[in-house]
C-alpha cells in the first residue's frame, strides 16, 4: 500500500514542481524585460561633416552644447557644427523670450524630447501635447529634468557649489645672503543658485592672501670684530569675507569682514565688521561688475608702542568689483576707500589685479598685484612707508563646482 501510494503521487508531485520552475522562470525574464525596458537607448549626435555620436546628451547653455560621448569623453560645441541631434529622455528648454526668476516660472517651462534638424529643434512633450518648434538659435538653456528640479527646488551643501582657485609661488636663493619667499592665495564664490539662468537667491565670496619673505645676511668676521647676522622680513596677509542676500536680479544686501596685516607697515592686525547695500551694475555671460558701500567697526593695532598704536575707527567701505572671463584669460579687480568718520586722518586705500591664463585642464599661471595705501602709522625709525605694493606670480589650480 505505502509504496503503491508513492507511485500514485509521484506525477502530482513533479507537476507541481514543475508549474514552480515555469512560474520562476516567467518572473526572471519579465523582470529582464523591464530592466531592458527602463534603460533608455543612447541618444545620437550627428556632426555636420556627417560623423555620428552615441552617448549622452549633457546640456546647452548660451548656445554651446555639451554631450558625452562614450568614446570622446564629454565634448562642447556650437549649434553651428551639429546636423542632428535625438535624445531619447525628456529636457527642459529655456528660449531667449522666457525669464525664469523661480518656482511658478519654472513650473511653465516645456519639456520633452528633443529632435533637431535642420537647424530647428522640435520639442516632442510625453503627454499628448503638440509638438513645439523653435530656431536654435533662440535656445539659451537645456538642461534634464533632474536638474531644472535641483536646481528651482533644492540648494547645494555646505562644502559644495564653490568656484575659484587656489595659487602658489616660492623663490629661494643661497648665496652671500639667504633668501626665500613663500606666496598664495584662495579665492572661492558661491551664487544659489548655481545656475545663470535662474536669478541668484545669495552669494557667499573667501578670500585670502598672503606672502612671507626673509634676507639673512649671516654673521662675519671683519678686522677681528664680529659682525651679526642682520636679518629682513616681509609679511603680508589679507583675508575678507562676504555674504550677499539678493531682494532683486541687480541688488542686494551684504555682510562683511575683512582682517590685514603688513609688516613693511608695521600694521599688526586691521580688523572690519561692517554691513551695507550692493548693486550689480553690468552683467553680461562673460563680465561683471559691482559697486558697494558698507558702514563698519574697524579697530587697527600697530606693531609701535605710543600714541596712536591702537585706534578704535566707525567708517565705511566704499567698493567696486570687475571680473572678465575669456576663453584664453581671467582678469579680476578690487577697488576699495575705506574713510574714518571718528578720525579723519585715518583712512586706507586698495587695489588688487588678478590674470590667470589657463595652461593644461584646471591649471594656470596667474600674474597679481596688490596696492595698499595707510594713511596713518604711527611715527617710527627709520619712517613708515605708508604705500605697500606686491608682485606675485605662481602657477593656480581651478576650483570648479560638483553641485
Amino acid at each position: 500500500m505505502r509504496l503503491s501510494g508513492l507511485v500514485n503521487s509521484t506525477p502530482s508531485f513533479l507537476f507541481r514542481r514543475g508549474i514552480r520552475f515555469l512560474l520562476l522562470v516567467a518572473a526572471f525574464g519579465g523582470a529582464l524585460a523591464c530592466a531592458a525596458q527602463t534603460k533608455p537607448a543612447p541618444d545620437v549626435l550627428v556632426l555636420s561633416n556627417g560623423d555620428t555620436l552615441h552617448g549622452k546628451f549633457v546640456s546647452v547653455v548660451q548656445g554651446t552644447v555639451t554631450f558625452h560621448s562614450d568614446v570622446l569623453g564629454d565634448i562642447s560645441l556650437t549649434w553651428d557644427k551639429i546636423k542632428e541631434l535625438h535624445t531619447s529622455e525628456p529636457y527642459a528648454v529655456i528660449d531667449n523670450k522666457r525669464k525664469v526668476t523661480g518656482r511658478k516660472q519654472a513650473a511653465q517651462i516645456p519639456t520633452g524630447t528633443l529632435q533637431v534638424e535642420n537647424e530647428t529643434l522640435t520639442l516632442r512633450p510625453e503627454a499628448a501635447a503638440a509638438p513645439t518648434q523653435m530656431p536654435v538659435k533662440s535656445t539659451q538653456f537645456i538642461m534634464d529634468e533632474a536638474t531644472l528640479d535641483k536646481q528651482v527646488n533644492h540648494s547645494p551643501g555646505l562644502m559644495t557649489g564653490w568656484n575659484g582657485a587656489a595659487t602658489a609661488g616660492a623663490t629661494m636663493v643661497t648665496a652671500t645672503q639667504n633668501q626665500y619667499t613663500f606666496s598664495g592665495g584662495v579665492g572661492l564664490v558661491r551664487v544659489v543658485p548655481t545656475v545663470s539662468w535662474l536669478n541668484p537667491r545669495d552669494r557667499t565670496s573667501l578670500d585670502f592672501t598672503g606672502s612671507y619673505g626673509k634676507i639673512t645676511q649671516p654673521a662675519y668676521m671683519a678686522a677681528d670684530v664680529l659682525v651679526p647676522a642682520v636679518v629682513t622680513k616681509s609679511a603680508i596677509y589679507h583675508a575678507d569675507a562676504e555674504r550677499d542676500e539678493y531682494f532683486s536680479p541687480r541688488f542686494y544686501a551684504l555682510a562683511q569682514t575683512a582682517f590685514d596685516h603688513n609688516f613693511a607697515q608695521n600694521l599688526d592686525l586691521q580688523q572690519i565688521y561692517g554691513g551695507g547695500f550692493g548693486w550689480t551694475f553690468f552683467k553680461t555671460p562673460r563680465q561683471e561688475a559691482d559697486l558697494k558701500a558698507t558702514m563698519q567697526y574697524e579697530k587697527q593695532k600697530f606693531m609701535i608702542s605710543g600714541p596712536g598704536s591702537s585706534l578704535n575707527l566707525v567708517g565705511s567701505t566704499f567698493g567696486a568689483n570687475y571680473a572678465l572671463h575669456l576663453k584664453l584669460v581671467t582678469y579680476l579687480q578690487s577697488l576699495a576707500y575705506i574713510p574714518a568718520y571718528n578720525n579723519m586722518h585715518a583712512y586706507s586705500t586698495y587695489e588688487t589685479n588678478t590674470l590667470t591664463f589657463p595652461v593644461y585642464k584646471n591649471f594656470g599661471f596667474s600674474i597679481g598685484t596688490m596696492d595698499s595705501y595707510l594713511n596713518d602709522p604711527p611715527v617710527s625709525e627709520p619712517p613708515t612707508k605708508r604705500n605697500s605694493f606686491q608682485f606675485t606670480m605662481g602657477l593656480s589650480y581651478a576650483i570648479k563646482s560638483k553641485y
